[in-house]
């Protein structure tokens, strides 16, 4: 398709939004060019925006990228505001298909570098989406490159979040995605996959066009509210569907129960299972393709109730866990551990919680560290969550167990492994011994803390020499929804409540702020993202002397406190002072 040089510019007083009011006197005075606008005109507070300054500094970032990226402020309200401040014109950059022979003319590293996009020439100007036209780091070196096709650079300006998931490389892609229109849910593809067909069928089902468009919208509105799942319910007289955000269940929409069929089996067709089959569960897989960057993965699964089939989604999103370890909420002693635990030669490194508290993106971002040319990384999963370039991904499914996964990678020559699961005697012994022969072994258990793990590789039969000998490093966790940095206020709490809830006499006296929920239209009650609450146990010497004795979980947990490890309890404590999580968050989350 040919570069639509028409594409539609926006000036902001263009776009239906009202125009921002002169700002107050003084206001943001210590600031200048976008920065004091956006003080000016309420969008931030100033505190945030110096809060901004010092990181962008440090990071050469721009202050765009780290207010849009940290959702701090809205995407589109900031770029209308900085298409006034340089008065550059403001361009909707999905409106405009980019050729390969433009693209080409800015090298892909200096676009990823600089934050700039080519988007079309006409004679010897080449026209670029910015997104912060206040960094001029790049301008010189890009006209550089320009000069030798004798063109000349001019700016346009583009919504940041648009702009990342245009250049970004999937690890530094921007997670939230802007909204979508009724023309583009009908240019969504599934994208083909090279897996097992053999569950397709003749596709000549209600697959009307009304009902194609909604449930892609409910599939883009999952994905653009941060959903981890999708829950669709047939009842006797009702149907909902559901979204799972920030670990809470909620409504999302009620459609007419004679719908119920008709969505459940277009749903069974993008993720290719037998549509005739109604009475048995089945799984599938839907690979979205949104744009030519951009690929999102459901896991899907039917079940059969006594209203018809309810359908579960859940959203495979990659680049949650390549976001990077720094950004899962360690404290920087835990992040110590963990690292010099995963990047030792052999041993055994264990993750334990419930199901949904991150275990999986904690061993991704530990697998992504550890993922190098040098490295032979074979993982066994079930199914396989996250695909990642470089690492072996097995499906432990039917015949196939951890087991014998475990037992096939041992021959392959690997260095690093990653089992899913330990469910089973076999399992665990196989997993011990790998970390015993020079491989470094990577898993989960379902504990509720680090030192239960501990009794329970024991209580499965596992030898206490091999336990002592063979774990390394045990990290139990859980999520917690995060408050918005936006609404959050200061509660006042009494100190006996405080007293009750963990915290110390030192604490109060050093003094610290609780900040409770309240809900704003840029999050979710007051709550926008989830943080880890972790327990990071390495295994000393004396944990493993009482593992060889025969001690129980209490006893670890003893020992563990004298060594300073903290629980999740405390752990959480922790995010209470800094301003992170709220009481109520933290005793919904764990146990006093």
């Amino acid at each position: 398709m040919a570069s639509k040089t028409s594409a539609p510019i926006r000036h902001s007083q263009a776009t239906g939004a009202t125009r921002t009011p002169a700002p107050p006197v003084n206001a943001g005075s210590k600031f200048s060019g976008l920065a004091k606008r956006l003080v000016d005109s309420e969008l931030v507070k100033p505190e945030l925006i110096e809060e901004a300054q010092e990181v962008v500094s440090k990071k050469k970032i721009s202050l765009v990228r780290y207010l849009v990226s940290h959702k701090r402020i809205n995407a589109l309200e900031v770029a209308m505001h900085a298409s006034q401040q340089y008065g550059l014109p403001l361009l909707d950059l999905y409106a405009i298909e980019i050729k390969d022979e433009i693209k080409n003319l800015i090298p892909e590293k200096l676009q990823r570098k600089y934050r700039i996009l080519p988007l079309y020439k006409r004679g010897n100007i080449l026209f670029a989406a910015v997104s912060d036209p206040s960094d001029h780091s790049g301008v010189n070196e890009i006209n550089f490159q320009l000069s030798h096709a004798k063109l000349t650079l001019q700016m346009i300006l583009v919504e940041e979040d648009k702009l990342a998931l245009s250049i970004d490389s999937d690890d530094d892609v921007v997670s939230a995605l802007p909204a979508i229109t009724d023309d583009d849910l009908n240019q969504l593809k599934i994208a083909d996959d090279e897996g097992d067909k053999d569950n397709s069928t003749d596709v000549n089902v209600e697959d009307e066009a009304p009902i194609v468009k909604y449930v892609n919208r409910i599939l883009m509105d999952a994905i653009v509210g941060g959903a981890s799942d999708i829950h669709f319910e047939p009842y006797e007289k009702t149907f909902r569907i559901r979204f799972r955000q920030d670990g809470m269940l909620s409504e999302f929409a009620s459609p007419p129960q004679n719908l119920a069929g008709r969505i459940s089996a277009r749903l069974k067709v993008m993720s290719r299972m037998n549509i005739a089959e109604r009475k048995l569960p089945q799984d599938g897989r839907v690979r979205l393709k949104l744009s030519a960057r951009r690929e999102v993965d459901f896991r899907v699964n039917t079940l059969p109730t006594l209203y018809g089939e309810k359908v579960v989604l859940r959203i495979l999103d990659a680049t949650t866990a390549k976001s990077g370890i720094d950004k899962l909420g360690f404290d920087e002693i835990q992040m110590q551990h963990f690292l010099r635990a995963i990047r030792k030669p052999y041993g055994m490194v264990l993750v334990t919680g419930p199901t949904g508290s991150g275990k999986t993106v904690s061993l991704y971002s530990a697998l992504n560290i550890l993922n190098e040319p040098s490295v032979n990384i074979s993982t066994a999963e079930d199914p396989v969550e996250i695909q990642v370039p470089g690492i072996n991904q097995v499906n432990v499914t039917g015949k196939l167990t951890f087991a014998d996964a475990l037992k096939s990678f041992l021959r392959q020559d690997p260095d690093v492994i990653m089992v899913g699961e330990i469910r089973d005697l076999e399992t665990a012994s196989i997993a011990v011994k790998a970390a015993q022969t020079g491989h470094m072994v990577l898993s989960t258990l379902h504990t509720n803390d680090a030192p239960q793990t501990l009794t329970r590789l024991a209580n499965m039969g596992v030898p206490p020499f091999n336990i002592a000998s063979a774990v390394l490093l045990i990290m139990a966790q859980r999520l917690a929804r995060r408050l918005c940095e936006k609404c959050k206020q200061p509660e006042d709490v009494p100190k006996n409540i405080l007293l009750q809830t963990g915290f110390t006499e030192r604490d109060i006296r050093q003094g610290f702020t609780v900040y409770k929920a309240v809900g704003c239209p840029m999050c979710k009650k007051g709550y926008k993202g989830r943080v880890g609450l972790f327990q990071v146990m390495p295994v000393s010497e004396e944990m493993g002397r009482i593992i060889m004795r025969g001690g129980n979980s209490y006893e670890l947990g003893d020992q563990a406190a004298k060594e300073g490890v903290i629980n999740l309890r405390e752990s959480g404590l922790n995010k209470v002072k800094l301003g992170i999580v709220s009481l109520e968050e933290l005793n919904r989350v764990t146990q006093e």
